[in-house]
């Protein structure tokens, strides 16, 4: 992140701790079995190769583990075709060849690469023309630094509704935010990155995943009851008092695990890729008003363009919420242009900009950012298509699943199972949709069988889906957290990172698992028109 003054590039008048400081701190004395444990997940995870090499050596692996396993014939029924599954070699020459052929499509079509690339175009803007510092100046100014956790986390929730775009939105301000408090930017990080990855089933507003899920948990139950209907909003009350859990979850870890760790580590990042917000001045302040006002006026716009029930935005049926209706399906776009146009307002009112060149250089400058993001892309991508064509991935699933099946255990151990399943699947196959797709035609109408509603399990897998995405590496948006704190903190890498999140990801898995017990246990309803037994 670039600022507009070079004046702000300097270090806060009274810095706090580490966060405010380049120079070497003293590391602190550490003890406890907790503190070894993610200080050695830290040492040999960074050993570990550069996630771009790291994806290329997973292609590899996936193509030898193909060619050995294609032969093999196994006793899993690919949910699709009701066939067998069949690993299918990747190291024929037809595979090879096909690879070849498909290598810049399957870069260019994957799909994070769109969506990070498009909405910084609009954050470029706004972050260029000084209309994110001075916004986020006015919330400091508002907020008390012990709130300052709590604050985060819950927007960062709160971003589930626009997709995938807290990944690039929230978790960048949390560096930004804790640095401009005196706080480890660091920690700011590693709290977005929980509330928006580790919390992604956690949201008391509705969005796009919800009619998603449920479209394909709909569509499993009717394999085992062609006549069961499954409301899009099944699970939204669970969600909603979820986000209380990882808030309360995040908030203690955030203050009282993480950033004490992270006293002995240094900010060594150029300063011109850490920007030091100071007072709101007279000249921003009249350009962040003009700023919101044009933001609050496209909302209203947006807004009456939806209201009809005829609307264009709408899906076929009226519906709002859809996973077809445009409105969810033209998330990204809309922030880039919610960000660009207050962006553009306030940086005329405010002078920072001249003319159109300032606007576009804010582009250009947020995407030279992300060209390391680019190159671990380009790889990320070969290797997840490969992963998913070579169905080892399937493979994987399948397994686990059938062994969960086989053991008819209690329907609380059962649900718990689901759950901790899940969770391990979702370190090799990121997409929550396509991991749901495959599992939910084995686990719906398995545990129908077993009394338990479509609407449990739906919600069992949401918790599992959530909680490990923070800590695989194969998550396409894990790079891109690691980019964020390479600003901050040059050594940066995978093992940092996730030795930064493992206690987030155990807390929540830990803590979620028994909440969803308990609130099954206290009756407490899941969403609209949901059960917990069927039939």
């Amino acid at each position: 992140m670039n600022p507009d003054d070079p004046g702000k590039n300097s270090a806060p008048t009274e810095p706090e701790g580490p966060a405010s400081s380049g120079q070497e701190a003293p590391a602190p004395k550490r003890s406890g079995v907790l503190d070894r444990f993610l200080t050695a997940i830290e040492v040999v995870g960074n050993k570990l190769p550069d996630p771009a090499i790291l994806f290329l050596l997973l292609l590899v692996l996936t193509w030898i583990a193909s060619a050995l396993l294609a032969p093999v014939a196994f006793d899993e029924i690919h949910p699709a075709t009701g066939e067998p599954v069949r690993v299918n070699n990747q190291l024929t020459g037809t595979a090879l060849a096909q690879f070849m052929v498909n290598l810049v499509p399957t870069f260019t079509g994957f799909a994070p690469l769109g969506v990070v690339l498009v909405a910084l175009l609009g954050v470029g803007v706004a972050e260029k023309t000084g209309f994110i510092n001075a916004g986020l100046k006015t919330i400091l100014s508002f907020t008390p630094k012990s709130l300052l956790t709590p604050v985060l986390i819950l927007a960062a929730i709160v971003s589930h509704t626009a997709a995938d775009a807290g990944y690039v939105l929230v978790i960048p301000l949390g560096g930004v935010i804790f640095y401009a408090a005196g706080r480890h930017p660091l920690a700011g990080i590693a709290a977005a990155f929980a509330g928006v990855s580790g919390g992604f089933s956690a949201n008391f507003l509705p969005s796009g995943i919800d009619p998603l899920l449920q479209g394909f948990t709909q569509s499993a139950a009717q394999i085992f009851d062609p006549d069961k209907l499954v409301n899009p909003l099944n699970n939204l009350l669970f969600t909603g008092i979820s986000s209380a859990l990882v808030i309360v979850v995040g908030w203690y870890l955030t203050d009282r695990v993480v950033e004490p760790r992270l006293q002995g580590t240094a900010v060594d990042g150029d300063p011109d890729e850490m920007p030091v917000m100071e007072e709101v001045g007279p000249a921003d302040r009249r350009g962040l008003i003009a700023g919101v006002a044009s933001l609050v006026i496209g909302l209203v716009v947006l807004a009456l363009l939806v209201a009809p029930e005829g609307s264009p935005l709408r899906a076929p049926d009226g519906s709002i919420t859809a996973f077809s209706a445009p409105l969810m399906r033209m998330i990204v776009p809309l922030i880039f242009i919610f960000f660009l146009i207050p962006g553009v307002v306030h940086g005329y009112v405010a002078g920072t900009v001249k003319s159109h060149r300032d606007i576009v250089q804010g582009m250009s400058d947020a995407m030279g950012t992300m060209a390391y993001y680019i190159v671990m892309a380009f790889f990320a991508a070969q290797f997840i298509a490969a992963f998913a064509q070579s169905n080892v991935g399937l493979l994987i699933a399948l397994k686990g699943a059938g062994i969960l099946r086989d053991l008819a255990l209690p329907p609380q151990v059962t649900v718990v199972g689901i759950i901790l399943l899940t969770a391990f699947v979702n370190l090799f196959v990121g997409s929550a949709s396509a991991k749901w797709a495959l599992l939910s035609t084995i686990f719906v109408p398995m545990l129908m069988d077993l009394g338990i509603s479509p609407d449990l399990t739906q919600a069992a897998y949401r918790v599992g889906d959530s909680t490990t995405n923070i800590i695989t590496p194969l998550m396409p948006y894990f790079p891109l957290v690691v980019v964020f704190c390479q600003r901050y903190v040059k050594k940066t890498g995978i093992g940092t990172v996730v030795s930064l999140m493992l206690p987030y990801s155990v807390c929540l898995l830990v803590t979620w698992s028994l909440f969803l017990i308990v609130y099954w246990l206290l009756g407490i309803p899941l969403g609209l028109q949901a059960s917990y037994t069927y039939p």
